[in-house]
């Protein structure tokens, strides 16, 4: 069985669930510059390069995502959010992301079987892929509209180098996340096809949206329903919402997106908003209660924490959902109809 039908399969029977956020439980770890530099030599401070610690304290990476599965995650992420070239040259360690990516795949693979080993209840890994600081649908300089910083080739390339060093180190799926341009999110996709044609075999994609406004559009101005719209044709084993807003607000959006998607829908919100200190207060028992009520509802299918949330907020969220029944994947003609699209296509 393919690691897509597995997924499938598992879903059928109850609500997944993700993990939480890594950034902020590095954080609190307080580490020095010379445990993120290790022995590496690089030519640049890397203290808040998070994604190194794969190769240099690998062992807190491990530790953070034992804790989630711990906590009850079904599908672990692979600390490696801005482990790409554009996002690694702020720290001159370009020429370590295939390194990064393949050690951060093997620490959650490795884990993954072993809890799977204990209990025969399957783990997944999801090797995550952020969006990089840049944008192929806006021009950076209000003077020059027309303007970007890397093309969409480049972009393709800068993803498919990191997925292909992520499908090394053993993960299931690639997890596009936090797309905020909708266009950098087909790169991705076109990054991933490529690699599927190299090395002749499935490379099944999850993708989750951020919305940048309460109206429900991310950065590059695409609502939830032309978000999924333009990424349908990828056939995502997952599609969903993360970080954005805390769970409160994202409501109506996941709603949204529940009656239209016919795939798996997987929400990972942030633990609330931030305090004017920049850090989270929400306790796991109230991003638990919010996201049950989705649960409730019947529309998710995996559940997640995504910035400041915790192996606790994770639990919790595992406890409150475990008797909920899961979202049920509407049939093609359905989801279009919901969406208002089937006359449009008919008419067409």
């Amino acid at each position: 069985m393919s690691a897509r039908e597995a997924l499938v399969a598992a879903a059928k029977d109850r609500i997944l669930i993700f993990d939480g956020a890594f950034g902020t439980q590095i954080q609190d770890r307080k580490l020095s510059e010379e445990e993120f530099a290790g022995t590496l030599g690089l030519n640049a401070d890397q203290k808040g390069n998070n994604d190194i610690l794969a190769l240099t304290r690998p062992d807190v990476i491990a530790d953070i995502t034992r804790a989630y599965l711990d906590a009850g995650s079904d599908v672990i992420s692979t600390n490696t959010f801005s482990a790409n070239r554009i996002s690694q040259a702020d720290y001159a360690a370009e020429d370590q992301v295939a390194a990064i990516n393949i050690a951060s795949g093997k620490i959650a693979r490795a884990l993954a079987d072993e809890y799977e080993g204990k209990d025969g209840r399957p783990r997944f890994v999801a090797g995550a892929i952020g969006p990089t600081n840049k944008t192929l649908s806006l021009s950076p300089d209000v003077e020059d509209p027309g303007f970007r910083e890397i093309s969409f080739d480049d972009l393709v390339a800068v993803y498919k180098e990191q997925a292909a060093a992520l499908v090394e180190g053993g993960v299931d799926f690639i997890l596009i996340e936090t797309v905020f341009d909708t266009l950098n999110a087909k790169a991705g996709v076109m990054a991933i096809k490529q690699l599927e044609t190299e090395l002749d075999r499935d490379v099944p994609i999850m993708m989750s949206m951020t919305l940048t406004d309460l109206s429900g559009r991310n950065l590059s101005g695409h609502t939830v329903e032309a978000f999924w719209y333009a990424v349908r044709h990828a056939n995502p084993v997952t599609i969903g919402l993360n970080c954005s807003f805390g769970a409160d607000q994202l409501r109506p959006h996941v709603q949204v997106l529940s009656r239209i998607a016919d795939t798996l829908l997987m929400a990972y919100p942030n633990a609330g908003l931030p305090n004017e200190l920049g850090e989270y207060d929400e306790l796991p028992d109230t991003t638990a209660g919010l996201v049950k009520e989705w649960a409730e509802k019947g529309q998710v299918n995996i559940l997640g924490g995504c910035c400041g949330s915790s192996p606790a907020h994770i639990k919790a969220i595992a406890n409150a959902v475990s008797d909920t029944a899961p979202r049920a994947i509407p049939e093609p003609e359905t989801a279009m109809r919901l969406s208002g699209l089937e006359a449009f296509v008919v008419a067409a």
